[in-house]
């Protein structure tokens, strides 16, 4: 029952991890728009790019650790 459980939290393809990747997007650029309207001018323009930077990094590692998880099966 748990390995059920555990196996619909799992990303599987490659498919599945971009529709995660989208997510983590649309997030880092809505919390982004409230930085830039709390903070104005630069540093606001700075913490907008490391929420898209963040989505870059996490991005990689969900695809590289994917294609790992491939290499190792």
């Amino acid at each position: 029952m748990l390995e059920k459980l555990r196996s619909l939290f799992t990303i599987k393809t490659r498919f599945e991890a971009f529709l995660v990747i989208f997510g983590l997007a649309q997030g880092a650029a809505w919390r982004g728009v409230h930085y830039v309207a709390e903070h104005p001018g630069l540093p606001g323009w700075l913490l907008f790019a490391a929420c898209c930077g963040a989505v870059f990094i996490a991005g990689g590692m969900i695809l590289d650790g994917l294609a790992m998880r491939r290499a190792l099966a």
